[in-house]
């Protein structure tokens, strides 16, 4: 049995508790997870926030903070193979997937390492001849960074990486579901010479997250997951008055024209909604597919789906693995059988598979006979599409807009004046063409509506870690006049 420890102010230490962790490959208890107290959460912020104004970090250049974020990417990037097998056990995300993400997410630490002496303010064109007045960009403050199980280390540094250049300090909640690699990860980050407080990492159940979020010490609360979590979130930070950043939820369309090149439509496709067996907020969910290429998309499309691997998630040759949790495989099946009862036609998959592990296959609805199926409208998190069939441009925007969610979103055409118009229609803050999935450090990445605000990744998600100050300096040698003797 495997035991981890949390990470506060520089130490590893026991919880008062602990929680079992489950390996979705086998549904068995595969290690002990430190759960934090209250008491404990208190001391995180705390460290965090002493951290902030000691003179070792809040003196640190900006050039010097971002060599230490590029000695941890040095460190990740050596430690990549470890932290995958880790999240390859705790998450059921299968090996292939998570080697090359980690290994991806060095990039995401040098990106701000680069960036920390970049932040800049500016000089203001003043309207007063004797003034001079510029603007500062000063870290915001203690950040409180919470992720979910799934892409923990990609997810966790759009947030530490940013957040690290300005000059902030980090408390970060792992997911109490799969928090092995964020535990590890504390390690890594600990060789790497950061001041103690700058980075504490814990996980726990609601108390943690409740009390971490409504912190009197923290400034700004970075948050990815689902919107009813959010709703809590922003009703916790009202009590401390923090800035949030909240990259939640898709039900993103990936939308095929009938001039589309069919076969890279087809392998996007594949790979945007079953590659992370289906577990990714930018899954591409809905296919809104031109009814001419309809059948034939299909059932191209099924032969592939019914073709992956399924297996164990550290097996090389598995391209599917095991959903995270039970009740994630539940969910499913629940939303699918009342999907079919409100007329959507089930074309493969779409039943749990015996035996030990919570494996679920790619599965494949046809919604053209039931506009108001569940499938349509909720986010699975699980290896589900869900297809709708268009005649015209106007009715594809129509049915790409219709969600609340407005995080992803897909687009298959050969035209380009087409491609531009369906951009701007497209109410959604990332829109692939030709393409699904890809991600840069040097890009930002969020929605709008359900799916949240903020960005992550590029300069932007650096600038939301910051706050301005304006200064005002006089360069008049004269006397300030007396404002109560009259001229």
């Amino acid at each position: 049995m495997h035991s981890f420890q949390q990470y506060i102010n520089g130490s590893f230490e026991d919880a008062t508790d602990h929680f079992d962790s489950i390996d979705p490959a086998t549904g068995a208890v595969w290690a002990k997870m430190p759960d934090a107290s209250v008491k404990d959460v208190n001391r995180a912020v705390e460290a965090a926030e002493s951290a902030f104004f000691s003179s070792e970090w809040a003196s640190m250049t900006a050039t010097a903070r971002g060599k230490l974020l590029m000695r941890l990417a040095e460190f990740i990037a050596e430690a990549a193979p470890r932290l995958a097998e880790l999240e390859t056990r705790d998450t059921g995300k299968i090996i292939r997937e998570t080697s090359a993400q980690i290994a991806y997410v060095a990039e995401y630490f040098r990106y701000y390492a680069g960036l920390a002496d970049k932040i800049e303010g500016a000089h203001l064109p003043i309207d007063k001849p004797d003034m001079e007045v510029w603007l500062r960009r000063e870290p915001i403050g203690v950040v409180a960074a919470i992720v979910p199980w799934n892409s923990q280390l990609f997810l966790s540094a759009v947030k530490i990486g940013p957040a690290l250049a300005a000059g902030c300090t980090v408390v970060l909640k792992a997911s109490e579901e799969g928090p092995a690699p964020m535990l590890e990860f504390a390690r890594i980050f600990d060789q790497a010479g950061f001041p103690k407080g700058v980075l504490n990492i814990i996980t726990g159940g609601p108390d943690v997250g409740a009390t971490l979020t409504s912190h009197p010490s923290v400034a700004h609360v970075a948050f990815t997951g689902g919107p009813e979590t959010a709703r809590h979130i922003v009703r916790n930070s009202a009590e401390n008055l923090a800035s949030t950043s909240l990259e939640l939820g898709g039900k993103s369309p990936f939308i095929v024209f009938d001039d589309a090149d069919l076969e890279s439509a087809v392998n996007a496709q594949v790979s945007g909604v079953f590659a992370a067996t289906g577990q990714s907020c930018v899954s591409g969910s809905r296919l809104v597919v031109q009814a001419s290429i309809k059948d034939e998309f299909i059932a191209r499309l099924k032969e592939k789906a019914e073709a992956i691997v399924i297996g164990a998630p550290n097996d090389m040759k598995t391209e599917v693995g095991p959903l995270c949790t039970k009740r994630q495989r539940d969910t499913a099946v629940r939303l699918i059988n009342r999907s079919v009862e409100q007329g959507a036609i089930l074309l493969t998959g779409g039943h749990a598979i015996d035996g030990d592990g919570y494996y679920f296959p790619p599965t494949i609805l046809d919604c053209d006979g039931a506009p108001d199926a569940d499938s349509l409208s909720n986010e699975f998190f699980g290896p589900v599409l869900s297809v709708v069939s268009f005649k015209t441009e106007a009715e594809a925007i129509a049915i790409a807009n219709t969600t609340q969610f407005g995080l992803a979103s897909g687009l298959f055409t050969q035209n380009l004046t087409r491609a531009h118009r369906m951009i701007r229609a497209i109410r959604a803050g990332i829109v692939w063409v030709n393409t699904y999935r890809v991600v840069s450090p040097i890009a930002p990445f969020g929605g709008h509506g359900l799916s949240g605000h903020g960005r992550e990744g590029g300069i932007e998600a650096a600038l939301d870690y910051t706050k301005i100050k304006s200064v005002w300096l006089r360069t008049s040698d004269d006397p300030i006049p007396d404002p109560f003797v009259m001229r």
